[in-house]
């Protein structure tokens, strides 16, 4: 079993990476910085630490209801594992019925689960879907999430408005063409105009 890391571990390591890049850890505005960003890491990659069966809490609902149920513009903020950069965006998720319903608010917080991890977005679009699909055993579930990357935009190409979009399919959202374009138009709204 891990041990439990102590308050102030990871602030220690910011004060020497401070000092590596050339600050005063010592100075006023950087003397809290390293204890401030200690916290804002532990929250950004809390998703590590929650559990699945905790964040849908029992609402799972049998239900005789065969349409689309769709969750559109779902917020997200995560931390790419390549730079430890930034990026956000949105997500919608969609899925079919087929005797269960999960309670809606779970799924942001399916969301939230993962994208506060060190993550890829190709990665966290298809955890996401997997999430919901063993969760309700649905016909399908879609899934699409569109996002700027602080990595494109501030370093290496440097290119402030492109995004990214990626998607997963799984079910009759890949197999049935009607399904997917259901879906795609009532989404279709949803751009990186944020």
């Amino acid at each position: 079993m891990p041990r439990r890391e102590e308050v102030g571990e990871v602030a220690s390591l910011m004060r020497e990476v401070l000092a590596k890049l050339g600050e005063n850890p010592d100075r006023e505005g950087l003397l809290q910085t390293p204890l401030r960003a200690e916290k804002a890491l532990k929250f950004l990659t809390s998703g590590y630490k929650m559990d699945i069966g905790k964040v849908v809490n029992g609402a799972l609902f049998t239900v005789k209801y065969d349409e689309m149920v769709i969750v559109k513009d779902i917020e997200f903020f995560s931390l790419c594992e390549h730079h430890l950069l930034p990026f956000y965006g949105k997500v919608d998720v969609a899925y079919l019925p087929r005797n269960k319903v999960i309670g809606l608010s779970k799924i942001p917080r399916i969301v939230d689960m993962f994208a506060r991890r060190l993550q890829l977005q190709e990665r966290m679009t298809q955890q996401i879907a997997q999430t919901i699909q063993d969760a309700i055993d649905p016909l399908g579930v879609g899934v699409i999430a569109n996002a700027r990357h602080f990595c494109m935009m501030m370093r290496g190409v440097e290119k402030q408005h492109s995004g990214a979009v990626t998607s997963a399919m799984l079910g009759a959202f890949r197999t049935r063409k009607e399904t997917r374009d259901e879906f795609l138009s009532l989404v279709s709204h949803s751009t990186l105009n944020f």
